[in-house]
């Protein structure tokens, strides 16, 4: 079957999508105000293509904001006003009626649910079951930052005594955030960050996704109604005419950014106090699995298939590169291909899909270029069709045998082009990891105690996670997900981003009956809510 026909016709369409009129958005959120932008749009188009004839054509989805700088800049005001230097009513409120505005915004995108989904399977072409899967795992996610904080206050609630010093100690506000996520994840990585940003009291500067920006435009107004003016406002647009204009003014605290290292790096430069800007950043990375000779096969391929493929290996947790012993890799390529033959390909409504349409513009001649520069230095396609291509659609391509001088090796493929590198001496694995511009995370698969111990110790300071027999990956939420190198810039979990997007203060006096006596004053005055001992429930 040629892979254009797996593109529907008109009448293939479910009809959820068949009677879906193009959506012109002109709202933006400033200020807590709805505003129509009446310049240029940008338009959306689908991954998924329709069949008109032989050649497959996006689809479009509907058209969003172009802001220009001004508009970038009156955000940023009405951030910056809504602040006022820390002294503004969202920074200054009480932790619990921070917690109610953000248990009022989940209430609300609980009501959009379906719309987002569906906005989340047309946009990126994600399959309809993870892009339920994408909006769940948020709206646990916020639950669960909800319950952190409150433990957070908690354990702040009373007072230290220390070396003849009473002390009591709070994490506050940064100042004005900038947040931008990134497109295989529009929703759940980019509320990783904005919703701890909001919670702990900074003003939010929002900027969604470049694809998956539409999936936005259901929750406006819910942002509005949740939060007070000023405290979150959605901008839309290019960032070298929006976001570079911000960052340029210094009056951007907190950036969080989920992307390229090279964009990043571009956006903090343009910071005139660069040392005032706290980042949070989840950048590239080029994640290896090591399977060695003692490797339980089955679980190994199994795993492995799952951690490449993944939502077609967009996403930055994916193995991206197989290192495999040389003892097993011809059992194991053998298997890796039956299991990746086996996985469906098609529309991210059909039921069971695996690889859908890539959403990023040319993303299919990208990896074309590096599954032919791997073939040309002596690599070959082990599966049947791999590499096969049409508009946004491309077949999983195994390469193996892949060496370091092929662009793959070291390149972040982004897609479903899987490397294979055979190796004879574990020495030639851990210097890829050691030497590599990444260190996000990594898989080890294998039974010898000894080995897998020996090497946990030698990767434990070159990335952040070590995956044993299982594919790298970022849940749960409760641990840590970070990185080193330009994999990562700070810590991200539950409970670590409420630290990132705060810092901490103390207030003290010493330990003598007349300062404990004007203490006690005070919170019995409620004079304080930074010394409030409430004890939230």
């Amino acid at each position: 079957m040629s892979i254009a026909t797996l593109f529907p016709t008109v009448g293939e369409l479910p009809a959820d999508f068949s009677e879906l009129q193009p959506v012109e958005q002109r709202e933006y959120l400033l200020n807590g105000e709805l505003l129509s932008w009446q310049g240029d749009l940008s338009s959306v188009f689908s991954p998924v293509c329709v069949r008109n004839g032989e050649q497959p054509e996006p689809v479009l989805l509907g058209q969003t904001p172009l802001l220009d700088a001004q508009a970038a800049l009156q955000a940023l005001d009405a951030a910056v006003s809504a602040y006022d230097l820390g002294r503004g009513p969202w920074p200054t409120m009480p932790v619990l009626e921070r917690i109610q505005h953000v248990e009022t915004f989940l209430e609300l995108m609980q009501q959009k649910r379906d719309d987002v989904i569906r906005l989340l399977m047309w946009e990126i072409g994600k399959p309809y079951k993870d892009a339920a899967k994408e909006f769940d795992r948020t709206s646990d996610y916020i639950r669960d930052t909800i319950d952190a904080l409150k433990q957070q206050d908690r354990d702040a609630s009373h007072f230290v005594i220390e070396q003849g010093t009473l002390g009591k100690i709070r994490r506050v506000p940064v100042g004005v955030a900038l947040c931008m996520g990134p497109f295989n994840y529009p929703l759940n990585e980019t509320f990783t960050t904005l919703i701890p940003a909001l919670i702990m009291g900074n003003t939010v500067i929002f900027k969604p996704a470049k694809y998956g920006v539409l999936l936005i435009r259901p929750l406006l107004q819910a942002f509005r109604d949740s939060f007070p003016p000023g405290v979150i406002n959605v901008i839309y647009g290019r960032g070298r005419e929006t976001v570079g204009v911000l960052m340029e003014s210094g009056k951007v605290d907190l950036f969080a950014f989920i992307g390229t290292n090279k964009g990043a790096s571009d956006l903090k430069k343009m910071h005139p106090k660069p040392h005032r800007l706290r980042a949070v950043l989840g950048l590239d990375a080029k994640n290896p699995a090591i399977v060695m000779a003692d490797a339980d096969m089955k679980r190994t391929v199994s795993e492995c298939v799952a951690g490449a493929l993944s939502f077609n290996g967009q996403r930055c947790t994916a193995l991206k590169i197989l290192f495999v012993h040389r003892s097993r890799v011809d059992e194991f390529v053998q298997q890796f291909v039956s299991a990746v033959e086996a996985l469906p390909i098609g529309m991210p409504w059909q039921e069971g899909v695996a690889i859908t349409p890539l959403p990023e513009p040319g993303k299919t001649d990208f990896l074309q270029q590096l599954v032919d520069d791997a073939c040309q230095q002596g690599a070959r396609i082990c599966n049947q069709s791999g590499g096969e291509h049409c508009a946004t659609l491309f077949r999983p391509a195994v390469l193996y045998p892949v060496t370091a001088a092929m662009r793959v090796y070291d390149e972040e493929q982004f897609g479903p082009v899987i490397p294979i590198v055979p190796f004879d001496d574990i020495q030639q694995a851990i210097d890829y990891v050691i030497h590599s511009n990444f260190g996000q995370q990594l898989s080890l698969f294998g039974q010898n105690p000894q080995q897998l111990g020996e090497l946990v110790d030698r990767f434990s300071n070159q990335v952040g996670r070590i995956n044993i027999n299982s594919q790298c990956q970022r849940g749960p939420d409760s641990f840590p997900f970070n990185g080193r190198k330009d994999s990562a810039e700070g810590t991200l979990s539950v409970i670590d981003a409420l630290r990132q997007f705060s810092t901490p203060t103390v207030v003290a006096a010493k330990y003598q009956p007349q300062d404990i006596e004007l203490v006690k004053d005070m919170i019995k005055q409620r004079s304080s809510h930074f010394l409030s001992t409430d004890f939230l429930f």
